[in-house]
């Protein structure tokens, strides 16, 4: 039997700093589709500062108010969001048309094919598939 003590079961959580919580969580509900689990309100003027939520699949998703850090990534992708093959990531550039959300072409990347639009800070969030050799997930040649 594998002792398996201490194993890395992957990412719990991602938290993304943000300028201005209000305008934030409205652009990452609506693009993302995310429903809050939790506040954080400041304990001295009770304002939310942070928000936190469930992405599909099991990776939870966090927003907290910190206008400098959000600054500094403006441009910088600090993560990616996998996805499986070429439907998904087209199944993305529709909905991003549909809401109007601005965003790159799809591009052939090292590691698969790569769609990236930035966040109401200028964050970078990317879209990745898991195909890396130009085929889907299932083999097939794209």
């Amino acid at each position: 039997m594998t002792d398996t003590t201490g194993e890395i079961l992957g990412l719990h959580h991602v938290k993304i700093p943000v300028s201005d919580m209000a305008r934030s969580r409205a652009f990452y509900e609506r693009v993302l589709e995310l429903e809050p689990l939790s506040e954080f309100r400041d304990a001295e003027d009770g304002v939310v500062r942070g928000v936190v939520y469930r992405a599909k699949g099991d990776l939870m998703v966090s927003l907290r108010e910190q206008p400098t850090a959000a600054a500094g990534l403006r441009g910088y992708d600090p993560f990616a969001i996998m996805l499986r093959g070429r439907a998904d990531i087209e199944h993305w550039v529709a909905r991003l048309d549909r809401l109007g959300v601005a965003h790159e072409p799809i591009v052939e990347a090292t590691i698969g094919l790569m769609l990236s639009f930035p966040d109401p800070d200028g964050i970078e969030l990317r879209f990745y598939t898991l195909d890396a050799a130009g085929r889907d997930p299932d083999g097939r040649a794209r």
